[in-house]
């Protein structure tokens, strides 16, 4: 079947995404998979017919599509700005090609076109974590859970290992392969870079997942940053749903501990981990990923605490006794 490299005439020249049948190098755009504040992602086939997600580098504040699919800078002041989350997502790109892990999104390649970025990375099939917690009601279990996390932080200690953060650990970014395997999407460090450099990209964050120095121009990034959405995620699949967001966290820390919120569903070693990894002050979270990824598989773990008996034997007796009170 022929494509041609037209858009669709019903869209705008402000369009985000390309049209299906888009022809982009080797690659036929079949459907737009997702889009975010920086990037869109596409779901193409090669000349092959083989199936790979394709993210295009387009920060929607800063750019646009024209009428020839070229994005373009909207205005001329904000052209330093797209070239340097441009650069970033350029060097993601290399460094994540480098990558060969098996819980790490895979990047077969990485090339120029419309004036912007493409990131060609393997198409896996299976779902998002997110997808996978509706399902199961709210919440996993504990062995599952712990053999997820442990798993997918043995790709992000590679990841870090080639200097490289995630900056948007968030279980919508972990993807469950079918047979289970988690694989970690959609890093942010080219769009982190934009938002510590500029005030407008401030809302562009994952409330209650981002970790309160990514809210501070002032306060370095590293390990413990991705530590703390470590955190954030084990608590959500615990059943908490998404924590309060770091920020007002400050002001006023209203997130209910996991000591407390889950003590009799899970083990007090789990639990305690999950507190450690959401301390607001970086100094007071697990000094490693290692250390997080040993504590995950550390086994025998305790038992949850146990529930205490509700008191109903009592509430019986008090009820028969007024009934007999009635009654005299």
């Amino acid at each position: 079947m022929h494509y041609n490299n037209s858009l669709s005439m019903t869209q705008s020249s402000e369009q985000t995404a390309l049209a299906p049948g888009y022809r982009l190098a080797e690659y036929t755009i079949v459907r737009q998979l997702s889009h975010g504040g920086f990037s869109v992602v596409y779901l193409a086939l090669d000349d092959k017919d083989q199936k790979f997600a394709i993210k295009e580098y387009l920060p929607r504040q800063l750019a646009c599509r024209d009428e020839n699919g070229d994005v373009t800078v909207r205005h001329e002041l904000d052209r330093d700005a797209f070239n340097l989350g441009l650069k970033c997502f350029f060097e993601e790109g290399r460094v994540l090609a480098e990558i060969e892990h098996p819980n790490v999104v895979r990047v077969t390649n990485f090339f120029r076109a419309n004036q912007t970025v493409y990131m060609v990375m393997e198409y896996a099939e299976g779902r998002s974590l997110g997808r996978e917690l509706e399902l199961a009601g709210g919440r996993l279990e504990e062995r599952r859970l712990r053999n997820c996390f442990a798993a997918l932080l043995a790709g992000l200690r590679e990841v870090h290992l080639h200097r490289l953060l995630h900056l948007d650990i968030k279980p919508a970014n972990i993807y469950l392969r079918r047979g289970g395997a988690p694989l970690l999407l959609d890093f942010g460090a080219a769009r982190q870079t934009l938002l510590r450099g500029n005030e407008r990209f401030a809302a562009m964050y994952t409330p209650g997942y981002a970790a309160p120095e990514q809210y501070d121009r002032e306060q370095p990034l590293g390990p413990w940053t991705d530590i703390y959405a470590v955190g954030a995620c084990l608590y959500s699949c615990m059943g908490g749903g998404t924590p309060q967001a770091a920020n007002l966290r400050r002001q006023e820390d209203r997130l209910v501990p996991a000591s407390t919120l889950f003590r009799y569903d899970y083990s007090p070693e789990l639990i305690a981990l999950v507190d450690e990894c959401l301390s607001l002050t970086p100094d007071a979270r697990p000094a490693s990923l290692m250390v997080v990824q040993k504590r995950l598989m550390a086994t025998p773990f305790s038992a949850p605490e146990e529930r205490p008996a509700p008191e109903t034997g009592n509430r019986l007796v008090c009820w028969l006794k007024g009934l007999t009170g009635r009654s005299s």
